[in-house]
């Protein structure tokens, strides 16, 4: 059996042609890979930040509803003294009267301390729970990048096994939505879609 030259030199090329195609598959995945591993790095710092800032706000929500109930008993007990002074001063003799009256003016200034202190409170509390929601909104997104971009490195790592390029371009959806979602986080974009991140969380 004789060997064609010109068929030999037909395969050497095909078969070079197929090895450049393989090599600049896989740099793209590489690269893609790389670029994506530093910014979800970067998302994670500043979701780590967001989830710190988080359970801050929630410590200090418990803590604010905390004082506000001990401060709802101080309150209770300022007006249940006054009214026992109230009861007192009608049975007691006139000379003693004023001392009664001073005593319960004392009482009712101390309880409506309480009740503005219990507003200051119940503002902070809200507050509170106003920072907790601003930054679960962020966090969510961080999430919602995480999981897009978790599916992207699966498909790029499936594109680099089986060197199908139709794959590359089907994992560069999820990325498309993985980095809009870690740059909404980033930067405060009003992006949140409640009924996929319903699903995830």
């Amino acid at each position: 059996m004789e060997l064609d030259p010109i068929e030999t030199v037909e395969q050497a090329n095909q078969s070079g042609r197929s090895d450049a195609a393989a090599y600049r598959l896989n740099m793209l995945v590489a690269i893609s890979v790389a670029v994506l591993a530093t910014f979800m790095g970067i998302c994670k710092v500043k979701d780590d930040n967001i989830v710190q800032a988080m359970q801050q706000a929630q410590a200090a929500k418990i803590d604010h509803w905390a004082f506000y109930q001990a401060r709802n008993i101080r309150e209770e007990v300022m007006k249940s003294t006054s009214l026992q002074l109230e009861l007192a001063m009608a049975a007691a003799p006139a000379a003693s009267q004023a001392a009664y009256r001073s005593a319960i003016a004392e009482y009712s200034k101390l309880q409506a301390e309480q009740v503005s202190k219990k507003a200051e409170l119940m503002a902070q509390a809200s507050q509170d729970q106003k920072d907790y929601d601003r930054d679960n909104y962020r966090d969510d997104q961080f999430d919602l990048s995480d999981a897009f971009l978790a599916i992207t490195v699966a498909l790029l790592a499936v594109t680099a096994l089986t060197q199908q390029r139709w794959l590359f371009g089907v994992a560069m959806v999820p990325t498309f939505f993985g980095v809009l979602m870690g740059l909404a986080g980033l930067l405060g974009w009003q992006v949140h879609p409640d009924w996929l991140i319903s699903l995830i969380t």
